[in-house]
C-alpha cells in the first residue's frame, strides 16, 4: 500500500513538472512572438536609405538621411517649375499614337480665394505634389488665377499656350540641416497658337526646399498613369515649402536684406503673380 502511494506521488510530481515546463515554454514562445512583431513594426517604419550617385554610376547608401546633391536640387526645381507652368492644352503622350494626335487636356478645377473655381492643367496638378502639403493648396489657387481659360479652348483662334523659359538656377544655399534656398531667374512666355502673339512675364523666384521622405508605390503594377506620375514626382525626396519673390539688382545674394535689395521694402516675400 505504501509503495502504491509512493508510486502515485512520483507520477503526480512528474505530471506537475511537465505541466509547469509546458506552460513556461508557451510563455517563452509568446514573448518571442511579441519581440518579433515589434522588430517587424520597426522595420516597416524605418525610412528607406538615401542613395548617392557616384561618378562611376554606382549608387551607395548615404549615412546622412538629409543630404542631397546640389545638382539634384537644381534639377528638381527646374523640372517642377517647367511642369507647373508649361500649358499646351493637351495631355502628355503615353503611346506612339498620342504623339501624333495628343489627347486634349480638360483641366482640373481648383477653388480660388475669391470663392469661385478655375481650371489648371493636368501637368500643373501633378507637379504640385512636389510641394509640401500645407503650401500646395494655396499655391494651386494662385496657379489657377494665372492660367488663362483660353489654354483649354477648342477654338484654335483663341487657344493659348504657356512655357517657362529658365535663364538661370543658382547653386543651392543650405540654410538648415536638410533645407536649402535656391534662386531662379526665368520668363513665363504665353502666346496664341494662331498668330503667335506673345506675352512675356518675368518669373524670378526664391525657393525654399527641404528633404522629404518617400515610399515606393505598393501597387505599381495596378496604378494608373496619373498615379505613377505622382509617385515619380515624390521620388526625388525633396519638396518645396515656400516660394518668395526674387528681387535682383546686380547679383543674386541670398544673405542680402530683401528690403534693401528691392529698394522699397514693401514687396511681400510670399508668392505672388
Amino acid at each position: 500500500m505504501v509503495r502504491l502511494l509512493e508510486k502515485r506521488q512520483r507520477t503526480g510530481s512528474v505530471l506537475t513538472f511537465f505541466a509547469i515546463a509546458t506552460f513556461s515554454l508557451h510563455i517563452l514562445v509568446l514573448f518571442l512572438f511579441l519581440l518579433q512583431g515589434l522588430n517587424i513594426r520597426q522595420l516597416s517604419l524605418r525610412k528607406p536609405p538615401n542613395f548617392v550617385q557616384l561618378i562611376n554610376g554606382k549608387p551607395v547608401a548615404n549615412i546622412d538621411d538629409l543630404a542631397r546633391e546640389p545638382e539634384a536640387i537644381r534639377q528638381f526645381i527646374s523640372k517642377t517649375m517647367i511642369s507647373m507652368f508649361s500649358w499646351s492644352g493637351t495631355l502628355p503622350p503615353q503611346t506612339i499614337e498620342e504623339v501624333a494626335t495628343p489627347k486634349p487636356d480638360l483641366g482640373i478645377l481648383i477653388n480660388t480665394p475669391q470663392g469661385g473655381s478655375q481650371k489648371i492643367s493636368t501637368s500643373s496638378w501633378v507637379a504640385s505634389f512636389a510641394l509640401s502639403e500645407d503650401f500646395r493648396k494655396g499655391f494651386l489657387s494662385t496657379v489657377a488665377e494665372m492660367t488663362p481659360p483660353e489654354v483649354f479652348s477648342e477654338n484654335p483662334n483663341q487657344a493659348m499656350t504657356s512655357q517657362l523659359v529658365i535663364k538661370r538656377v543658382y547653386p543651392p544655399k543650405q540654410i538648415a540641416p536638410g533645407k536649402w534656398q535656391v534662386g531662379m531667374v526665368a520668363d513665363l512666355v504665353q502666346k496664341n497658337r494662331v498668330g503667335g502673339a506673345r506675352l512675356i512675364t518675368p518669373f524670378n523666384k526664391d525657393f525654399l526646399v527641404r528633404a522629404a521622405d518617400y515610399f515606393a508605390n505598393p501597387q505599381a503594377n495596378n496604378s494608373t498613369d496619373l498615379q505613377k506620375a505622382i509617385y515619380s514626382v515624390r521620388a526625388d525626396r525633396l519638396e518645396i515649402y515656400e516660394i518668395r519673390n526674387l528681387c535682383l539688382l546686380d547679383d543674386y545674394n541670398p544673405n542680402q536684406d530683401k528690403s534693401k535689395q528691392c529698394g522699397t521694402g514693401q514687396t511681400s516675400d510670399s508668392f505672388i503673380r
